[in-house]
């Protein structure tokens, strides 16, 4: 039987994907005629219990550019369509898909990369690597990134402690209108 989270990510996901289409369908016109490459970039993160899986995103940066955290990715390695698709965080729209296939929740701890051992260890202890990796999280919209390990790591243990749709809701809206 589906949890309420689960049923809210499967409608949320399903309902945004159709309502974003057209917006999606833009935004790879726009990285096809930016830059050559495919407008679609899946990279490997970790998921729940450790569990790699492939991430799908809008290419933001140049074909070629080195597998890194995007905190740590050269600032001229993001393309000119990148720039205003990172903005909006409109590189995230192809993860709906990987909400559909269970691999992520709307919301929960961003996935980090493999190489990323000390956010992993840190998740760990706290036992958030337990949870689905979300399209956005309560860290997030705090404005933690990945260059603040423990920092983050403790951030999304806290919202995994008080996790409710109704927050999950505050925070897809704090998504889409910061402020």
């Amino acid at each position: 039987m589906k949890t309420a989270k689960q049923i809210f990510d499967l409608a949320g996901a399903a309902l945004l994907l159709l309502v974003t289409s057209p917006v999606l369908a833009l935004a790879v016109l726009a990285v096809r005629i930016s830059s050559p490459g495919p407008a679609i970039f899946s990279q490997t993160r970790v998921g729940r219990d450790g569990v790699l899986f492939r991430c799908h995103k809008l290419r933001t940066m140049y074909v070629g550019t080195p597998s890194l955290p995007s905190h740590e990715a050269p600032a001229n390695a993001v393309t000119p369509a990148g720039k205003t698709l990172r903005k909006f965080k409109l590189d995230e729209l192809p993860q709906f898909w990987n909400v559909l296939k269970g691999e992520m929740s709307l919301v929960g701890p961003r996935p980090c990369l493999p190489t990323q051992t000390e956010l992993i260890e840190c998740r760990r202890r706290l036992g958030v690597s337990s949870a689905l990796p979300g399209i956005t999280g309560l860290a997030q919209v705090k404005g933690i990134d990945m260059s603040h390990t423990a920092l983050l790591a403790e951030t999304d243990a806290d919202y995994l402690k008080v996790a409710s749709i109704g927050l999950d809701l505050r925070i897809l809206l704090a998504t889409i209108y910061p402020g």
